[in-house]
């Protein structure tokens, strides 16, 4: 078997300025279980479909052109050397929603969501240029880091329950399909199955693949869902209607007064951004630590620079209202928990990360596979929204060192989930200067959790 690693334990590359290239096949291991895995949750990618329809009233086949180009720029990251499954800024679309339906539908609603996105895409490119995202990432208060991530998380499960949320529509199908994700990727019991049963560790690798598949049977049969009728050939994007009426093609650039209009919906949702960065960081850390044979390069400045571009490029070619972002938290959970396993299971992170995003980009080009998986895109979106919940409450809670930082960031968390990154970020401010004074950049690093560390500190 080929060896990939390069003598200082990275995956092998060729060093492009601040970037490392790597190509499947050449520079990692084709990881067939994830490929396959993104055949059918590409699904998740065509839920942004009814976003963009119901806020811009854009065609079907229009925006399947947006979800296709953003389904290339998403290689990127594994290509340039950014080791995660990118996705949406998922907890921050309510946010954008809300501020474009400001503006009557049509041009003009077109234009917001232009100024916006091309706005984030060079605020963050100009934050990874310069260095700064690095410092960004080190400044913010544990407490505030922990407050954000907590509430991101939050947010995403608030979005599956509301009144009118994707539950409503499929209770039975996301109980079930939650209840065995939950299973298959967190728990121990099932952990150790793998470990001594061959069916079991093949299911295990398949990550949420089985899932998909099993919503696709259970939603039709509980009602919640048509039978899908499956159609041959490939996708008809309509890049056309897209470039002549939804951007700066047809439209041309937006008004400076867009672009000021823009700037505070632009900084909320770089907060909520960041807080993806951060579980990205923590997510890779663990990873690191699991496996010693493949050294992680995390670049906070590199990842900016990539979905910074990506933004920038999508609010010219295919304004996006999911956004681009650095994380999908979901899958890159599915991924590492995998890659975890040892080298037998995954070579490398970036062949995992990488075959799996080849393999949404297969499946969004393919009308069997986007019809098989059509009657149950809601469904899809609700599991890797609570998987995404999970993870950001777990990793959250660990960002904090003392009970000071968790009750400020409980109480952030509780804003950013019900008013918005905005007001969030203000009360985590106002607390952290409250309960910390001078220390508000340190806090406390007592790393004390329980009231048993507390009982015990007297008789020491």
């Amino acid at each position: 078997m080929r060896d990939y690693r390069r003598p200082d334990g990275e995956t092998l590359y060729l060093p492009v300025g601040p970037f490392k290239l790597r190509l499947p096949f050449i520079h990692y291991r084709f990881e067939w279980p994830d490929y396959l895995q993104g055949l059918l949750m590409c699904a998740v990618d065509l839920a942004a479909i009814p976003l963009m329809t119901e806020l811009l009233g854009m065609p079907f086949e229009a925006a399947l052109a947006v979800v296709l180009l953003n389904g290339i720029l998403y290689l990127t990251h594994h290509l340039l050397g950014d080791p995660v499954v990118p996705g949406w800024i998922t907890p921050a679309i309510p946010l954008l929603m809300a501020y474009c339906s400001g503006f009557p539908e049509g041009p003009e609603r077109v234009h917001a969501l232009i100024a916006f996105q091309l706005l984030l895409g060079g605020f963050c490119i100009f934050l990874g240029l310069t260095g700064l995202s690095r410092k960004v990432v080190n400044v913010v208060p544990p407490a505030i880091k922990a407050g954000i991530i907590m509430g991101a998380g939050i947010a995403a499960v608030i979005t599956v329950f509301k009144v009118g949320g994707r539950f409503e529509s499929f209770p039975w199908t996301i109980s079930i399909a939650i209840g065995i994700a939950f299973y298959l990727i967190f728990s121990r019991h099932f952990n150790a199955q793998k470990n001594r049963n061959a069916f079991w560790a093949t299911l295990g690798k398949l990550g949420i693949f089985p899932i998909i598949a099993l919503a696709i049977v259970v939603a039709p049969i509980f009602g919640e869902a048509p039978w899908p009728t499956i159609e041959w050939g490939f996708t008809k994007p309509d890049f056309a209607t897209l470039w002549n009426e939804y951007t700066l093609f047809g439209l041309g650039l937006p008004s400076a007064g867009m672009f000021l209009q823009a700037i505070p919906t632009m900084l909320a949702a770089y907060i909520v951004l960041f807080g993806d960065v951060l579980q990205g960081k923590a997510l890779l850390t663990e990873a690191d630590e699991a496996r010693k044979d493949e050294k992680i390069d995390y670049d906070p400045n590199r990842a900016h620079m990539i979905f910074g571009g990506r933004n920038a490029t999508m609010s010219i070619i295919g304004p996006d209202v999911a956004m681009c972002g650095p994380l999908w938290a979901a899958m890159h959970v599915v991924i590492t928990e995998r890659f975890k396993e040892g080298r037998k299971a995954m070579d490398s992170i970036f062949g995992g990360a990488g075959s799996f995003r080849w393999g949404t980009n297969t499946g969004l080009l393919l009308m069997p596979i986007v019809s098989l998986v059509e009657p149950i895109l809601g469904v899809a979106l609700a599991l890797t929204l609570l998987i995404q919940g999970y993870v950001s409450v777990r990793i959250g809670i660990l960002e904090a060192r003392s009970q000071r930082d968790l009750g400020i960031a409980g109480v952030t968390a509780a804003v950013l989930a019900t008013q918005g990154a905005t007001w969030a970020f203000a009360v985590g401010v106002a607390l952290c200067i409250l309960i910390y004074g001078r220390q508000f950049f340190t806090g406390e690093n007592d790393q004390t959790f329980t009231k048993d560390l507390e009982q015990k500190a007297p008789e020491e």
